[in-house]
């Protein structure tokens, strides 16, 4: 349902928005259901041009015409006994707004009996597929796609196809809509309704046809897009002279309507959308006899639309005698005249104007003045900060515009002075940035200390060395860095050789193992200090004290955890080797060397 809706909504143009909620919402005042049905939702799915809206309601729709008027609408035609009217809603959007009936047709070509029903009934009595689809407005239902006759498919196809065999048979004016929609659309008929058309024609239903049918059909060709493509078609079939036996092609100003639609076109291009439509009849006819002409208005049953034709030329003449006195001396004077003006009437004087003056005060309005305006807003409005979001912008904007226009704005100086007084003061400065309460960073004394360089491994370097402490607050434990022994895994305790004494053997001094976790001792916990200078194990014999120059390293003595304490005396080893002497030996050593 949504996907319609917003296609409708993006396809129509913003008067024929606002149009199809007037319509909706005063039809849900009477309590009746609405739809939007027809050649709308045909061009709204076949991304065609949307020239009117066609509204089907379960009732009178002649109920709605009091508050139609009331909220700007005109009425342009009514029929009593279809309860049917056609509208022109405020903007300038074109409709009708019929009641939903069925048709039943007892010979060809006489008119209907009517009976009011549904929107489903309504839907059956049409002509082609493509026209007998309708989309509901209604609050419960609002955006459902009505489609019976599979008519999206037909459009998906390119094709015409008719809704029963007797279409052409019960009403003959089906033909001519047919040549003018395959000529429109570019489609071609589909094989049955081919077959039928031909059957038509050959038996000559046309003849049955009546005045405002063919009333109908003069009126849809000046809403075409290329009308004179249309009637070289119809002239072809021999439909134009059914419409009327002294209308042709020959009988077209085809200079006035070519120049007509290259306005239209630039128009709608700026943002104008005029209804051309009784301008081309004015050229399409243009060499007609004048009874031939008012026969043809006779014919057209929108009587609104057969007065805008006729009053089309008095309007362009007064249009071009005010442009020509005193109320368009000046550019300014010429762009409030003509933006006050109704589009046709622009339109048309554009096209049939004969004064070079007033032709090109036209042009200048949809041309040069516009790309002016365009340029909108100035720097110097950027550089005094007079922005779109001032309330006053839009007149100051349409102000300076007509100064440009007549030349009182002629320098920079000039509109930097005329937009100074309208220039809104300067906005206070920012307030200073909010600063928290910054943390005093711990500032850590510069380690004057040389760099030390680490000896390769093995060379006697006391593990302790290895593992540099950093010290803690007072009352918490050193948090240390990874020891040797954490990097390089730990080896089997090296055990000493056995150091003959005057022959006696002696064992091996004990090793202090520790086989505790990195970081923790073994044991309970505590660690046997060795006095430097002393041996471990006193039985052993070692000397008291070793010499003066060597001097073990105090760490390894003072070390609490993270160091390995079964490498006590191979650090013990590695410092007397660092220093390159031996202790002294016994003479019992002596002896045994001089063997």
């Amino acid at each position: 349902m949504a996907d319609y809706i917003y296609l409708m909504e993006s396809r129509l143009t913003p008067n024929q928005q606002r149009g199809v909620t007037l319509v909706q919402d005063t039809a849900r005042a009477h309590g009746m259901n609405v739809y939007l049905a027809g050649g709308a939702i045909r061009d709204i799915i076949s991304g065609s041009m949307i020239r009117d809206l066609d509204f089907a309601v379960q009732g009178s729709a002649l109920k709605l015409q009091k508050d139609l008027e009331k909220a700007g609408a005109v009425i342009q035609g009514s029929d009593a006994e279809l309860q049917s009217m056609y509208v022109r809603l405020p903007g300038g959007a074109r409709a009708s707004v019929i009641a939903a009936r069925s048709e039943s047709y007892d010979r060809p070509g006489r008119p209907p009996r009517i009976e009011f029903s549904t929107i489903n009934e309504d839907l059956r009595r049409r002509d082609f597929t493509v026209n007998a689809m309708a989309l509901s407005l209604n609050p419960g239902s609002r955006g459902l796609l009505l489609d019976p006759y599979n008519g999206v498919a037909d459009i998906e196809s390119k094709i015409l196809r008719i809704l029963h065999n007797y279409a052409f048979l019960e009403e003959p004016s089906r033909l001519i809509r047919a040549s003018r929609f395959a000529a429109r659309f570019h489609w071609t008929l589909e094989e049955r309704t081919q077959a039928r058309y031909d059957a038509a024609r050959e038996n000559e239903y046309i003849k049955h046809v009546s005045d405002r049918r063919l009333g109908h059909e003069i009126e849809q060709i000046a809403h075409e897009d290329d009308p004179l493509y249309i009637m070289k078609v119809l002239e072809k079939e021999g439909w134009l002279k059914v419409l009327h036996p002294h209308w042709n092609v020959a009988r077209v100003d085809t200079a006035g309507l070519g120049a007509l639609i290259k306005t239209r076109q630039q128009m709608m291009d700026l943002g104008l959308n005029p209804d051309a439509a009784p301008a081309v009849m004015h050229f399409i006819t243009r060499k007609m006899a004048g009874p031939d002409v008012a026969q043809l208005q006779k014919m057209i049953p929108r009587k609104g639309f057969v007065g805008d034709w006729r009053n089309l030329e008095a309007e362009a003449r007064e249009l071009s005698k005010k442009l020509s006195g005193k109320e368009a001396a000046t550019p300014s004077q010429t762009w409030k005249l003509l933006s006050d003006s109704l589009a046709d009437t622009v339109l048309y004087l554009e096209s049939t104007g004969k004064q070079k003056a007033v032709t090109q005060k036209i042009r200048n309005y949809l041309g040069k003045w516009r790309q002016m305006k365009s340029r909108l807003p100035l720097p110097e409005m950027a550089e005094l900060r007079i922005t779109t979001d001032l309330p006053e912008y839009p007149k100051l904007a349409e102000e300076i515009f007509l100064m440009l226009l007549d030349g009182k704005l002629s320098t920079q100086a000039e509109v930097i002075k005329f937009l100074t007084p309208y220039s809104p003061p300067e906005p206070p400065p920012p307030p200073p940035a909010r600063r928290g309460r910054a943390r005093k960073a711990e500032t850590k004394p510069a380690d004057t200390r040389p760099p030390a360089t680490s000896p390769p491994l093995g060379e006697g370097v006391p593990a302790s060395s290895a593992t540099p402490v950093i010290k803690g607050k007072r009352g918490r434990k050193p948090k240390l860095q990874a020891t040797l022994e954490q990097i390089v895994p730990a080896e089997p305790p090296v055990q000493q050789p056995v150091v003959d004494l005057g022959g006696v053997p002696k064992k091996p001094p004990a090793t202090v193992g520790i086989t505790a976790k990195p970081g923790k001792p073994a044991g309970k916990g505590k660690v046997k200090k060795i006095a430097p200078g002393k041996p471990a194990n006193k039985k052993a014999g070692m000397p008291a004290k070793p010499a003066k120059s060597s001097k073990p390293a105090k760490p390894a003595a003072k070390a609490k955890s993270g160091s390995s304490a079964k490498k006590a005396p191979a650090k013990k080893a590695s410092a007397k080797k660092a220093a390159g002497k031996k202790p002294a030996a016994t003479k019992a050593g002596k002896k045994k060397g001089r063997r």
